[in-house]
């Protein structure tokens, strides 16, 4: 079954189309560092221009990714709050573009 706009899918296996911040924060807490050690979310597409991931790492955080080609952007970051990281990556996401979705623009008035 394909995702509205993006899906979010696990190592594991669990993948969760359109992810509300509590099911990204739910995700995220299952990740392990033995068989479950990251989360990638992309647009339901073929060719997606922009990705995020969480990964855990050994000492209790987790590195965030986003990579967004079409606005040339790249971030990494590490951080220790679930909660934050869904929350930012759910603002994150927002902001992208989705097909079938007009692009947003910003008037300078």
């Amino acid at each position: 079954m394909g995702a509205g706009y993006y899906r979010a899918e696990s190592e594991s296996g669990d993948h969760i189309a359109d992810p509300s911040e509590d099911a990204l924060f739910m995700l995220i807490d299952d990740l392990n560092t033995s068989d479950n050690t990251f989360v990638v979310i992309q647009p339901d597409e073929d060719d997606p221009t922009w990705f995020t991931s969480v990964e855990v790492l050994d000492e209790g955080s987790y590195e965030v990714v986003r990579r967004d080609t079409t606005r040339r952007e790249h971030d990494v970051a590490t951080e220790t709050s679930i909660g934050r990281i869904a929350r930012d990556l759910t603002i994150w996401m927002a902001a992208r573009g989705f097909p079938g979705q007009p692009t947003q623009h910003t008037s300078n008035f």
